[in-house]
């Protein structure tokens, strides 16, 4: 199917001027700054705090790009995933005139950002075993449809979808199709970044909050053609991620065998988790992962949840959610972690036994 990216996009988005500042417009370096009225003489925070950080985060995707191979140009880096997703929303969606497709059970934000952004949701269920409907999504397409939102490995239920699947509906829309990627580091699949040549409506969306142990620091990526990249430059605000963030993730980049020994760590912790799970008198079913976290079945869910908040441990309760009814979903943590919510569960079953 023909894909024009620029029927798609608002028409005050294509015709908007972006905010500029002096540090997008030049390139190379320079010893004296006095474009942005900065604090010139420091800041009690800590040196080199009182000057904005690169608004194009330069270095940053340029390593990135080296690790992904993909070009810079291909990158956005957000404050968090969730901004990439709301700027979507913005560039790409009417409100009170288009739609977007979600796949419940799956991760709230895309609703919530649909919502705040007035743009109705369409919700083409998971099947049974929480693969994507392809029929029903395709049947579900219509003139309107301006995202498909794929979450994988899907939040809250744990696996990879389909790539074959993702292909598919990639292939038939001629809006876009974002795969949230936010889980990827802990699958034994390659990441949909792969597909980013020939799928020129594709988004794929990553973050450094899991794998890589940044959560304080808020820094998301989506990877897309340089065409869409450069609209979500165009509207996003000018120094959305900051200095310490940006400098963090540079950093944190020199340790990737670090990270790698922890994705290794989760993914034993997650294999002894679920051994002892399915060992528990009040597990009904532990489902399969391919992320950091399982989705338990449980008997009374809400029950054993408040139990656990009494033992000064949280975990997720899904039992409302479509598909989860009975699910608890357990972060993988430590060894100790990991025991200890062992240990409370077991200790759960022996009262109601």
């Amino acid at each position: 199917m023909t894909f024009d990216l620029h029927s798609l996009v608002r028409s005050n988005i294509r015709n908007l001027k972006p905010y500029s500042s002096a540090r997008s417009e030049f390139e190379g370096s320079a010893e004296v700054f006095l474009d942005a009225n900065e604090n010139a003489f420091g800041s009690p925070a800590g040196a080199g705090l009182n000057r904005y950080p690169d608004p194009l985060q330069r270095e940053l995707k340029d390593r990135v790009a080296s690790i992904k191979g993909v070009s810079p140009s291909q990158i956005f880096v957000g404050n968090g995933s969730d901004e990439a997703i709301d700027l979507l929303f913005r560039i790409f969606c009417e409100s009170g005139r288009d739609t977007v497709i979600t796949c419940p059970p799956t991760y709230g934000m895309y609703r919530v950002s649909a919502d705040i952004n007035d743009v109705t949701v369409r919700e083409i269920r998971l099947t049974a075993d929480f693969q994507l409907d392809v029929p029903a999504i395709l049947a579900a397409i219509s003139a309107t449809t301006k995202l498909i939102f794929i979450c994988s490995p899907n939040n809250p239920t744990g696996n990879l979808m389909s790539r074959e699947a993702i292909l598919e509906i990639a292939r038939q829309l001629k809006g876009i199709v974002v795969v949230d990627e936010a889980y990827i580091d802990f699958a034994p699949e390659p990441s949909m970044i792969a597909e980013l040549d020939a799928l020129p409506n594709l988004v794929v969306l990553q973050t450094f909050s899991k794998a890589w142990g940044m959560a304080g620091v808020r820094v998301g990526l989506a990877f897309a053609s340089s065409k869409i990249i450069d609209l979500m430059n165009r509207v996003k605000p000018p120094y959305n991620v900051s200095g310490i963030a940006q400098q963090a993730t540079i950093d944190a980049l020199d340790s990737r065998s670090t990270v790698k020994n922890w994705i290794e760590s989760a993914r034993n912790e997650r294999s002894r988790l679920e051994k002892v799970l399915t060992e528990v008198h009040l597990v009904k079913r532990v489902y399969p992962s391919d992320a950091n976290f399982l989705l338990v079945q449980v008997d009374d869910a809400n029950s054993i949840y408040q139990y656990l908040i009494e033992k000064k441990i949280v975990v997720r309760n899904r039992n409302n959610i479509e598909l989860c009814e009975g699910c608890l979903r357990i972060t993988v943590g430590t060894y100790e972690e990991n025991t200890a919510v062992l240990d409370a569960l077991k200790q759960f079953s022996r009262r109601v036994i």
